[in-house]
Formats: C-alpha cells, structure tokens, sequence
C-alpha cells in the first residue's frame, strides 16, 4: 500500500481520506442511522498445504463489519477514531510519533498497547496506506554493518570507512537515497550476539558484504531497509537464523510477511532471501555434540506443527519444509552458537564461507 506519490501529496491525500471518512460517519449519525464500516481483511498464508490456495498478498480474503449497533464494536471504533484524530494531528503538524507515544495519549481508554496496534493496522487498510504513511514509526530496533554507504535525510552513514562497524538502521527509510556499495551479498542474522561475532571476527573485511540483524524478531524499518537495499543493489541475500521453530518463524517474516501486517506483505516481504542456516540436518553434517542439542519443548512442537500447515511452505520452498519436518521428527533444536563448538571462529571462517562458496543454501 507503500505508492510511489512524493511524501506531501501523500499526506495531503491522506487528510483529505481521513475527512471524508469522518465526516461520513458524523452524517451518517446526525441522519439516526448506524455507520456501518467495512475493513478488508488480508493473509500471507492459509493453513491448507495440501490444497491448490488463492492466497494474494494484493487481495483480500474477506471484509469484517463494524457497527456502533453492536456493543463489543462500539468500544473498538471509538479507540480508531481516537487514533485517527492523532495521525491527523501528526500529519498536520508533519511530526512523527511511535505506537507507544500513541498508547500514553490515552492510557485509560485504551488499557493495553495491542489495541492501538489493531487500530493504526485498520487504519492502514481503510486509509489504504503503509504505516509509515501516518507519520507513526518505530524507535528502531535492528544494526547494519559492512560495505556500504547512503543518506537518510541529509544524514551520512559511512560503513565502507569501518565496515565491522555497527550502526542503527535507519528508522525513515523513504527518506534513504544515494546509497552507493561494493558487497557481493547481504547476511541477515537473527541475533546480536552472532552479529556482534562476525564484527569481533572481521567478517565484513574478509567477505565484502553488508551484514543486517534485527535482534529476534524484525520491525519495520529492518524489513524496509532490507528490501530497499536488495531491491536498489540487486545481490544475493542469505539469512541465518537458530535451528528452532522461533528462529524458523523469523525467517519465514523476512522471506513471505506476517500475518498481522498480512495488508502491507507487498511492501515488507523479501522473496530474494535464501535460508542459509542453520538446517537441522546440520547437526548430523557437522556431527555437534549431544550436549549442544536441546530437545524440542511442547511449545516447540506444536508451532513447528502449526508452521508445517503454512501453504507458502509447500507452494515456494518445500525443501524448508522438509528441513522443519525433520526438526519435528528428530525432536531437537539447537542455536547458531553451537557450532563454536569447534573454534570461537568457526562460524565465520568456515561455516558460513564455505555455504555461500559452495552454494548450499535453500
């Protein structure tokens, strides 16, 4: 829902949609009637693998309608217009604000952060916008290291000058313009721990590549960045994650969405990304100790099980279901870490080179 308007006439465009809507709403209830509001609602995946699916990032599945004649909705659509009064003021005023600014605007009515999160992503869909197109932004969570360098907003970010170097990620990612590199390909990490690893062992000197993490789970302005730079540089993108069902999860985010900005996957999902590691058929490949090896908990089982549903596993990368079935069927998991078994420099002299050299990615 990103568009390619310039930033002004978006926002003009948005207060004159947010105009429209509201005044609808308000005739509609001076006239004795009951507003009835119509979201589209969205999915990057059905639970249906085995069945040929019509899953579309580009069309919804089906509307919820919301009424103020339905008491669980009154309260529902009285937090997103409450919202929507504050992303007016922010577009107005062409200030930005956080989710979590939003929530201690109104701590009492809106009793819990998840609800706010509901809004701004019914906003979206109604508004027919991304979230960055209300002015609402993440702090910024995720770190880039390596050979390149850009502008955000007038801001340089150097890398190349010291490419083992961390630095934020930038949280205005359509303001990133003149980025200039000289990387063969992007590693995205799941974790800081192993990011901080490869800057400790010159990873970035020795291969000549931008190295992404998003510390667990990925925000926006990461999934934003990652895409904008595999889009604008055409190279490969690997990512390594833990072998388990989380690290799995993380990065089925970077490669297909989430379901819960399931509206704006177009815009966030990286289709590029290669799963680089680590496999669970690893652990007999490299032969790791019983001792480095977890078993999977009940938690573990059942969202591995739930995950092996997901149709875009079957349709797009059956060979990463099969590595997920395999974690099920042997029943234990491990971490990126565990391969330090061997020398504190394994993962990044020989694991990693020697998968990107050879190829053995999925």
């Amino acid at each position: 829902m990103e568009g390619k308007r310039s930033g002004s006439q978006r926002h003009c465009d948005l207060l004159r949609k947010i105009r429209e809507f509201t005044r609808a709403i308000v005739e509609e209830l001076s006239n004795g009637r009951s507003p009835t509001i119509l979201i589209d609602r969205f999915r990057n995946y059905c639970k249906n693998p085995n069945a040929n699916c019509c899953c579309s990032y580009d069309l919804s599945y089906g509307k919820e309608i919301l009424t103020f004649r339905r008491e669980s909705h009154v309260h529902r659509l009285d937090i997103l217009l409450r919202v929507l009064l504050i992303v007016q003021q922010l577009l107005q005023e062409s200030r930005h604000g956080s989710k979590r600014d939003i929530y201690y605007m109104h701590p009492c009515i809106f009793s819990e952060q998840s609800v706010v999160d509901q809004a701004i992503n019914d906003i979206c869909i109604l508004m027919q916008c991304s979230r960055h197109n209300l002015n609402v932004v993440s702090a910024g969570n995720g770190l880039v290291m390596g050979w390149i360098r850009f502008l955000e907003g007038g801001r340089k970010f150097d890398c190349i000058n010291c490419p083992n170097m961390a630095h934020p990620v930038p949280v205005h990612v359509e303001e990133v313009k003149d980025i200039f590199s000289v990387a063969m390909f992007i590693l995205i990490v799941e974790k800081e721990s192993v990011f901080q690893r490869l800057a400790n062992d010159q990873f970035c000197n020795a291969n000549r590549c931008i190295v992404i993490t998003g510390r667990g789970y990925p925000d926006i302005p990461t999934r934003r960045f990652l895409r904008l730079l595999i889009e604008k540089l055409r190279l490969p993108a690997y990512c390594l994650v833990d072998c388990d069902p989380y690290g799995f999860d993380i990065l089925t985010t970077y490669r297909f969405g989430s379901l819960q900005m399931a509206y704006d996957a177009k815009y966030l999902r990286c289709p590029e990304v290669r799963w680089l590691g680590a496999f669970p058929s690893d652990s007999e490949k490299y032969r790791l100790p019983q001792q480095c090896l977890l078993p999977l908990t009940g938690k573990d089982k059942r969202k591995t099980e739930s995950m092996l549903n997901r149709c875009y596993l079957q349709r797009d990368v059956p060979k990463w279901r099969s590595e997920l079935e395999l974690m099920l069927q042997r029943g234990v998991k491990f971490e990126i870490e565990a391969l330090s078994v061997y020398s504190l420099s394994f993962l990044t002299k020989e694991y990693i080179p020697s998968k990107i050299k050879g190829g053995v990615h999925i």
